[in-house]
């Protein structure tokens, strides 16, 4: 049974559980985007992205002035990390992305359903950026920017305005290299996603499941990508246990690893973060073992889910038109025209960093806007969702605490407990910490393949709205209401109870042993016995806020 944030299994505290418990051009796709680079230059661009992925995301929020209706923002990724941000016309913009996205020598078709599939992206994300103070940044976190064209520029001409929508908005669209011959649902590859009926797992035969690709991984450099995710232990073997409608890999079992489970997805982004994006480019493959050699052969480029760029590029080929091909991989989405200005392009600021990877979608309800999710490329898919339940928990414990919801909410998830540990200055077994009044996670992966992601954001959200009721009290007081009200309602099957269990006389955690932890253990212990010194004078008839 799942909870809205996909978790499997809860325990007593956040962080006791984690205690315990083809001759094609080569496309980059971490997320929702491909770039129709060669291979070489993927890979370094997605090196230098995961070398820089600490830095470009570390700045406070930056309140610039609204873009125009016919204009974006764009956050221009400087070698340093920060962002020069750079106001365009939203056509200009669409022109450059398909110069970024498309396949190589693509028919105008092709290139004009891309534009349309471009425009809609940009519409429906806007606030992707909001925490950094742009829209959009030119990586393939959420669209490539690159020079346009005379064909994209006629792309973009010839669609101008057009978008794909749903219920009168912008549609929720994607878009990967290739589907490898059959397109996935969006729940396939991130779970909770909503399966809308416009994102259809079916068959594809336009792309000709190109491109097909063979590589081969050794088990240290799948250890080192597994630990940078937060695994812990040695690799004994890795085994296919089951795989999704579309026939891609679901899930694998790592022996001798802890957690001993991972989706298809977390692999590849894992092994994509660590190792290099060349290697598992899609989660449809067959895996073989030699010795120490583990064996990846696949077809396909990217997550699947929506339009599949190499078989746009077939289908215009064959004469089909831009209608055509949206028909064909956005069934039952309207295509309308809007009008737009095009104001002149204008630097608008230089920023410096935010912190792991970028932010938020904002929701259309006002108390959700205060909501900002910061997620890695390839983990975007799971914004909504993520949003949604950050929203719920903020609400349920606010009502719990009897305070006010915080003015405004900002959750960053980082891409490796590597990243987390250097950005928080903070061993990867507290899961999370709050820095600069902004919540930082470990991988959205760990938290949920451990089972401990709704436990993790509801305990940081109690510091974020109780700590300053409690300043001045003994770490123990804080961590203890933290733990207390982070309780979840039980998930059918899960055993409820710490694995340390103090006798009620222990004495209670000093602040050295919580903020300061030598192990996993020894801060399991602790948080044990913050939590039971809590409850005991709650039930001494003690209000929360007058525990100390």
């Amino acid at each position: 049974m799942k909870s809205g944030f996909g978790v499997r299994r809860s325990a007593f505290a956040v962080l006791v559980l984690l205690v315990l418990g083809s001759r094609f051009s080569w496309f980059s796709v971490p997320g929702s985007t491909v770039a129709a680079e060669n291979q070489n230059q993927n890979q370094n661009q997605n090196q230098n992205q995961n070398q820089n992925q600490n830095l470009k995301n570390q700045n406070p929020e930056r309140r610039t002035p609204n873009a125009e209706p016919g204009s974006v923002r764009v956050g221009f990724l400087r070698a340093d990390g920060s962002y020069a941000i750079t106001e365009i016309p939203l056509e200009t913009y669409v022109a450059r992305v398909v110069a970024g996205e498309a396949a190589r020598d693509s028919r105008p078709a092709a290139l004009e359903a891309l534009a349309i599939t471009v425009r809609t992206f940009a519409r429906a994300n806007r606030a992707r950026h909001r925490a950094d103070g742009f829209d959009l940044c030119d990586q393939t976190h959420c669209q490539v920017v690159r020079a346009a064209t005379a064909a994209t520029e006629r792309a973009a001409a010839a669609t101008d305005g057009q978008l794909l929508l749903h219920g009168g908005a912008p549609a929720t669209v994607y878009y990967s290299a290739s589907c490898g011959g059959h397109t996935s649902a969006p729940s396939e590859v991130w779970p909770g996603h909503e399966d809308l009926p416009y994102l259809p797992s079916k068959r594809d035969d336009a792309c000709e499941r190109t491109p097909e690709w063979d590589v081969e991984l050794r088990a240290n450099d799948l250890v080192r990508a597994l630990r940078a995710a937060g695994f812990r232990g040695s690799l004994h073997a890795i085994h296919v246990t089951s795989h999704t409608p579309s026939g891609r890999v679901a899930r694998l079992r790592l022996d001798g690893m802890d957690p001993d489970q991972i989706s298809g997805q977390d692999l590849r982004v894992a092994v994509g973060r660590t190792v290099g994006w060349q290697y598992i480019k899609s989660t449809d493959f067959d895996l073989r073992t030699h010795g120490d050699l583990y064996r990846f052969s696949g077809h396909g480029s990217g997550h699947g889910v929506g339009l599949c760029v190499i078989g746009s590029t077939r289908l215009a080929e064959r004469g089909q038109s831009a209608a055509q091909i949206l028909a064909r991989y956005f069934p039952g989405l309207a295509i309308a025209n809007e009008s737009v200005r095009t104001p002149a392009a204008t630097p608008t600021a230089a920023a410096r960093r935010p912190l792991p990877a970028s932010p938020p979608t904002a929701a259309r309800a006002t108390p959700s806007n205060d909501v900002v999710v910061s997620l890695p490329d390839e983990d975007e898919g799971d914004r909504s969702v993520i949003h949604r339940e950050i929203v719920r928990a903020r609400d349920e414990l606010a009502r719990a605490l009897r305070l006010p919801p915080p003015s405004r909410v900002v959750v960053r998830f980082h891409a490796t407990t590597d990243d987390y540990e250097r950005d928080t200055g903070r061993a990867w077994f507290t899961s999370g910490a709050i820095i600069g009044g902004e919540l930082h996670l470990l991988p959205l992966a760990t938290l949920r393949d451990r089972g401990v992601l709704e436990r993790t954001v509801r305990h940081e959200i109690v510091h974020l709205m109780a700590d300053s009721t409690l300043a001045g009290r003994p770490a123990w007081v804080k961590e203890g209401a933290a733990i207390y009200f982070a309780g979840a309602p039980s998930i059918a099957g899960d055993v409820q109870r710490p694995p340390f269990k103090p006798d009620p006389r222990a004495s209670c955690p000093t602040d050295n042993e919580l903020l300061r932890p030598v192990s996993a253990g020894a801060l399991a212990n602790a948080y044990a016995r913050a939590r039971t010194c809590f409850a005991k004078q709650l039930a001494a008839g003690k209000a929360w806020r007058d525990v100390r």
